[in-house]
């Protein structure tokens, strides 16, 4: 990827990763608050689209991460096309893109949240209210499926759920690092963002029930800032059990992890020359 001024970088990161955030919260308020989407599938693909415009718009710019986990990954094992002084502005980047589309759901939905709260019995920043507070930031369960009291609780806990994020991002890494690079023939370059897309797909469809399926820091903590301050407040941080870290060292250990299996295991058995088909 060409060097940009961080300046521009930083930009079409808050860009990418607002579009991104809004397409998959945006679909989850829709879902939850207007049941617009049937079946978690079809939240799942609005997610996945999310994810394969945001990359579109702007990948020819910052490289697209949209995501600290893999803007970490990407400082480690990639050094010589990300330098690593660049971590922290993409962090920030990244969050503030988030935390906007977290504004942006909240003032389109914010009446569809009142009535639902009205009519579940739901005071915001109480315990329960998590059951809203979804549609930012994420629980384990699933409060749309488990609820939230105690026997739900039980299913999963913080470590569990916090080793379903890792397990979730790695796959996710490890298809990105497949799918960019540029000596692993087996797709057109600019297909490359559909896939990843569809990773995205596919992994919340398998492992939102458990976690939401969060694979992305800023995804998780953006909107659940915006969440805090409208009214949920400790529901939104720490969260209940105080999972809210869940999903940022989650992602934080899987990214890295992914990447790190993909270049010790596949990469290596790669022609040493770009295939033709790869550079289209």
């Amino acid at each position: 990827m060409r060097q940009v001024s961080l300046a521009r970088a930083c930009g079409a990161e808050v860009v990418g990763t607002f579009l991104l955030v809004l397409f998959g919260i945006g679909s989850v308020a829709a879902a939850v608050l207007t049941g617009a989407q049937t079946g978690l599938w079809q939240v799942a693909v609005v997610w996945g689209f999310g994810v394969s415009l945001a990359i579109y718009a702007t990948a020819a710019v910052s490289g697209a991460h949209l995501n600290p986990a893999v803007t970490l990954a990407f400082a480690l094992w990639r050094p010589e096309s990300f330098p690593r002084e660049r971590i922290l502005p993409y962090w920030g980047a990244q969050v503030a893109g988030a935390a906007l589309a977290g504004l942006a759901v909240l003032l389109t939905f914010r009446t569809f949240l009142t009535r639902f709260e009205a009519e579940q019995g739901i005071v915001r920043g109480e315990p329960g209210s998590e059951a809203s507070a979804m549609v930012f930031g994420e629980y384990f369960p699933n409060p749309a499926i488990f609820g939230t009291g105690p026997d739900a609780h039980a299913l999963i806990s913080p470590l569990m759920a916090m080793g379903i994020e890792a397990f979730g991002t790695a796959v996710l890494a490890f298809m990105i690092f497949a799918l960019t690079d540029p000596r692993n023939g087996a797709r057109p370059a600019w297909l490359a963002p559909f896939f990843i897309g569809f990773t995205v797909a596919a992994l919340i469809s398998l492992f939102a029930p458990a976690t939401q399926a969060g694979w992305n820091p800023a995804r998780d903590f953006g909107p659940r800032i915006v969440a805090f301050f409208a009214g949920w407040g400790e529901v939104a941080i720490p969260g209940p059990r105080a999972g809210f870290w869940v999903y940022i060292v989650g992602p934080m250990i899987g990214a890295p992890l992914g990447g790190l299996i993909y270049d010790r295991v596949i990469r290596p058995g790669l022609p040493s020359e770009v295939p033709t088909e790869a550079a289209s």
